[in-house]
């Protein structure tokens, strides 16, 4: 399941001839690993590698049933089925959508846009090989954004597929996925192409959904010493959307049952009060114009539509080079283009994002004053222009928008080099010392409207305001890195790194303010963070892995991301200093042949260091407090985590292929604010699974798969995603002071999913 990765498809690298059983190759230069590019398996790096063959007999929703066999690798729900935030080490938990501070590839293709932003909706995990997490700061290898770490997702090649594979799977809300996979190599070709069409009603009110993705991977060996790979990936998306919870909403209501609509009576009112004490919400300017002294309307998620529609397109196109049998270049491009229409909750975000990324890069097989070293050296490039639109969402409607309160254009750049020795210093010994140099430049502009709302004024729906706020930003990076790989022993294989990453903000981080509201925010600086990761990998056999590593990173302006309430936009802001440190673990055992017990756990103390908040209260005799939070706790960063599996698979015999697992899934309570006053509840949830898998012989039928599952098999309640909420302050006897837990449980919305209650899923696979 996990380890270092398996021989990729045939490449055009030429290895050095295998050293002879008395000279074993030093970490990182045996001739398996130096045929696969650079990044494939990086030596030092804290690196797993997830294995998809491990999870063909279990139904696969989204990344996470893979990726939560990682560890140091952490998950909430974004906004929509497959956007699942995806975290290392805690990089992006305070993200509320999408994913941020790590760079997310396919088939060594970016599908990270220019302006740091991943998203899952893409990813379907029945198409994957495999998955490789590189864990702890990484720019030296990846570039900006790389603080946390990166993903690479793998398709199966065409050889590996070699046929056709149509599945269904099936199961309790609706949940239905028809997917095919066809790929076959014929000559010097090998294709693969994936579909899929993915629906479903979802467990919260107003969740439906409706997902269809293409991702297909081409590679012509044209002459022995070049390979062209092509890349595709489409992604259509429509996703109805609830509103986000307060903590007290979650535990009355947690699946938002009836909020079809709210009475409009104030909450002082009994009726009223518990409206919005079981709903979630957005407070619309009535008709569609933000402005001071026009009416409101309370609004549900049902009623005014709040949703998705989504299209992504990505194209890419690799050609792989050999100079000689010890120097291959590779050369790349990638056309990018996302189109949103995102009507999701006070709001609605319209945009066309198209994007350009390229790079080139030389790898050569060599040495360095007398020791065997492989060198890398390379360019990229990526920019992204685009103008988004952020509208008044109307009370009622599928979605429905009224006026226009921002405009924004933008433009972000990267330029940046890169280079990397990889040394053996002896037979047990490497040493890898890394670089990247990286510019980033921002120009952008917006423009801000508000509207003359009073439907008495002789001048109603006209601009009332116009304001206009610019960037011009150039920001430099460095992203150093140094390791060391030691074989203490045939079975046991350390790894010292020093690593570093970098962040800069991105367009639309400096265009919304403390209010939640579009304005400036073009104060934000980038995120620094360096680190030293030491640990192990032991293997005394081939049928037990103990990995150890222990971190601990410091953070310089580390960007965190809060809500200032439901419907508003989440705005982003710097803390000057902050602390992550842990310990991750895996174990991979096969005591007995047919029994198997794979299992990780993750370890996260994160805390300020350096960093005082400043919170004000409103009204006429409004005031502003300061509040020192060093020594906090960072917040929606769970302390502990743990995924543990226990399964058995027949190996012989008539029944052959059956099999079972049990699956647990933990994670501990945390803070969800920066005062470390607000608590979210841990949660630990029991899957069940059993399954038949057989290859038949001699048959135009060549496997057939059958599986079912449950999953939280005691139907507990549990959260699956929390945006962190700003604190709040009250006035007393004319000290500013912060709210406790009973306000911030009842008023801190806009925050809470919840999980999943018992559920039934199913599946059958079929394999010509």
């Amino acid at each position: 399941m996990v380890g270092r990765p398996a021989p990729g498809p045939a490449r055009v690298t030429t290895a050095a001839p295998a050293p002879g059983p008395s000279a074993p190759a030093a970490p990182g230069f045996s001739p398996k690993k130096l045929a696969l590019p650079v990044y494939r398996d990086p030596t030092g790096q804290t690196f797993t590698t997830v294995q998809g063959k491990d999870f063909d007999t279990m139904p696969l929703v989204t990344v996470r049933e893979m990726l939560q066999y990682s560890p140091g690798v952490s998950f909430k729900q974004g906004n929509g089925p497959r956007d699942i935030v995806i975290s290392i080490r805690g990089s992006s938990a305070r993200n509320g959508f999408g994913v941020r501070n790590i760079v997310m590839l396919e088939d060594g293709f970016s599908v990270t846009q220019p302006d740091g932003l991943s998203r899952t909706d893409l990813t379907d995990p029945h198409a994957y090989a495999g998955v490789d997490v590189y864990r702890g700061p990484s720019s030296a290898l990846f570039g900006n954004f790389a603080n946390g770490g990166a993903i690479n997702f793998r398709t199966r090649t065409g050889a590996e597929i070699d046929g056709v594979q149509v599945g269904s799977e099936f199961g309790s809300y609706g949940y239905l996925n028809n997917f095919t996979a066809i790929g076959k190599r014929v000559g010097n070709v090998d294709i693969a192409i994936f579909a899929s069409d993915v629906r479903g009603d979802g467990w919260t009110l107003h969740n439906r959904y409706d997902t269809q993705t293409v991702n297909a991977t081409a590679r012509w060996q044209v002459t022995p010493d070049d390979l062209l790979t092509f890349k595709f990936i489409h992604n259509q998306l429509y996703g109805d959307l609830s509103a986000r919870l307060s903590l007290n909403q979650y535990y009355l209501n947690p699946y938002q049952g009836g909020c079809y609509a709210l009475t409009q009576a104030g909450g002082t009112t009994p009726l009223g009060y518990l409206a919005r004490s079981l709903c979630g919400s957005a407070s619309v300017p009535l008709f569609g114009l933000n402005g001071t002294g026009g009416p409101s309307y309370q609004t549900t998620a049902s009623l005014a539509g709040f949703n998705r529609n989504d299209r992504r397109d990505v194209l890419g196109l690799r050609w792989e080079h050999n100079f000689d049998a010890n120097t291959v270049w590779r050369t790349q491009a990638i056309y990018d283009d996302k189109n949103i229409i995102q009507p999701t909750g006070s709001t609605a975000a319209l945009q066309d994002e198209p994007a350009v990324n390229a790079s080139t890069d030389i790898t050569q097989l060599g040495s360095l004053m007398g020791f065997e070293a492989r060198h890398f050296a390379g360019l990229y490039f990526n920019r992204t222009r685009y103008t988004s639109y952020t509208n008044n969402t109307l009370p009622v409607g599928n979605g429905a928008s009224g006026a226009i309160q921002a405009k924004q254009n933008a433009m972000m750049q990267n330029l940046g080099a890169r280079g990397r020795e990889e040394v053996a210093l002896s037979k047990d010994v490497t040493m890898v010392l890394g670089l990247a140099s990286e510019m980033t430049k921002i120009a952008a502009i917006q423009d801000q409207y508000t509207y003359v709302n009073t439907p008495a004024s002789a001048n109603f729906g006209r601009i009332a305001t116009w304001q206009g706020v610019t960037v011009n930003k150039t920001y430099w990076n460095f992203g150093p890195e140094a390791s060391v790989t030691w074989r203490a022993l045939p079975e046991l294989l350390t790894h010292f790194r020093a690593s570093s990453g970098y962040g800069t903000p991105n367009p639309g981080q400096l265009f919304v303010n403390q209010q939640g509201q579009p304005g400036a925010n073009t104060d934000l600086k980038t995120q620094r963070n360096i680190g030293f990761d030491i640990g192990f990998d032991w293997r005394p056999d081939e049928t037990l892995l103990l990995s150890l590593t222990g971190f601990h990173e410091w953070y310089q302006n580390e960007q965190l991301t809060q809500s200032p309430g439901a419907g508003l936009l989440n705005y982003t802001f710097n803390a000057p200093g902050s602390a992550h440190r842990g310990v991750e673990a895996l174990a991979d055992w096969r005591p007995i042949e047919g029994w198997r017990v794979m299992a990780n756990y993750s370890y996260n103390n994160q805390i300020f260091t350096s960093f005082t908040e400043l919170l004000g209260t409103s009204g006429a005799t409004g005031r502003t407090g300061s509040f020192d939070r060093a020594g906090y706790k960072i917040p929606n960063v769970a302390p502990h985590t743990a995924t543990g599996r226990l399964g058995y698979d027949q190996p012989h015999g008539d029944f052959k292929g059956v099999g079972a697992f049990v699956e647990y899934v933990y994670q501990s309570s945390y803070f969800l604010d920066n005062g470390n006053v607000l608590t979210m509840p841990g949660y630990g949830l029991v899957n069940a699974n059993v399954h038949f898998d057989r290859d038949i012989e001699g048959s135009l039928l060549k496997n057939f798969a059958l599986y079912f599952e449950v999953r939280n098999i005691f139907d507990r309640n549990w959260i699956a995603s929390a945006n962190n909420i700003q604190n709040t302050v009250a006035l007393v006897n004319g000290v500013v002071v912060q709210n406790g837990y009973a306000q911030l449980a009842q008023n801190g919305t806009g925050s809470i999913y919840a999980g999943n209650p018992r559920l039934f899923q199913g599946g059958v696979k079929f394999k010509f």
